[in-house]
């Protein structure tokens, strides 16, 4: 097995984090390195992580620029770039281990489950899953992992406040199409549960056409936190 760095951006996810933990206790070998990098937290999350992870990094508040600090100290072969919501079982482990192993491999993302058992979420994750593995275009929410050689080939995480994974997933198509993996990893739909899941559906789209029109980050950062 090749070692893989697992880097999650934190920022007040104490009892989420807390779970992820326990998810990599039970599955994760020891050369799995956890990097927990977090933007200013004062819910005790960072205490949290100094207490279970490898690394703990500080930085300024941001995913992108969390992902920037957490890849900059990652050491393994592989980087796993995994949200504090999400949920791993086995399963996703195993299917992570095959995948780095395999001749050629460069790059890869999971299936998605939303936590929310409503019929209309199994749509919703169904489309995101479809949708990424027809364009190559995938969210943070699904678990991008990636060698560390060809991230730094392409300059690393893009540092912009939105769409950094949408960047990101953008550059590496170019180099090499994703492994996408079908087994699945959890996350939450607090976002669709809190906004409402049209209004949520359709921000989305918005925003990510406006991205591919050319709409600067720094516009839709402003517009996606005001809409919040």
């Amino acid at each position: 097995m090749r070692s893989i760095s697992i880097v999650v951006p934190v920022l007040n996810d104490a009892p989420v984090l807390r779970h992820l933990f326990d998810d990599l206790d039970a599955i994760a070998p020891m050369n799995a390195q956890r990097i927990i990098v977090d933007g200013g937290s004062d819910d005790g999350s960072y205490e949290l992580a100094r207490s279970r992870a490898d690394v703990v990094l500080q930085s300024a508040r941001g995913r992108a620029r969390q992902l920037i600090a957490g890849c900059g100290a990652a050491s393994c072969e592989w980087i796993w770039m995994v949200h504090a919501d999400a949920r791993i079982d086995r399963s996703a482990w195993c299917a992570l281990e095959e995948a780095v192993s395999r001749d050629g491999a460069a790059w890869g993302r999971f299936d998605v489950r939303l936590d929310d058992r409503r019929p209309v979420f199994r749509i919703i994750e169904s489309l995101m899953n479809v949708r990424s593995r027809w364009s190559s275009i995938c969210t943070g929410d699904q678990g991008i992992f990636v060698r560390r050689d060809l991230l730094e080939l392409i300059d690393g995480i893009p540092d912009q406040p939105l769409m950094e994974d949408i960047e990101l997933t953008k550059r590496l198509r170019r180099y090499a199409r994703p492994i996408c993996l079908t087994a699945r990893i959890g996350t939450s739909a607090r976002r669709w549960q809190t906004r409402g899941i049209v209004a949520t559906v359709l921000l989305m789209w918005r925003l990510r056409l406006q991205y591919f029109l050319g709409t600067s980050p720094e516009v839709l950062a402003r517009e996606y936190y005001d809409d919040n």
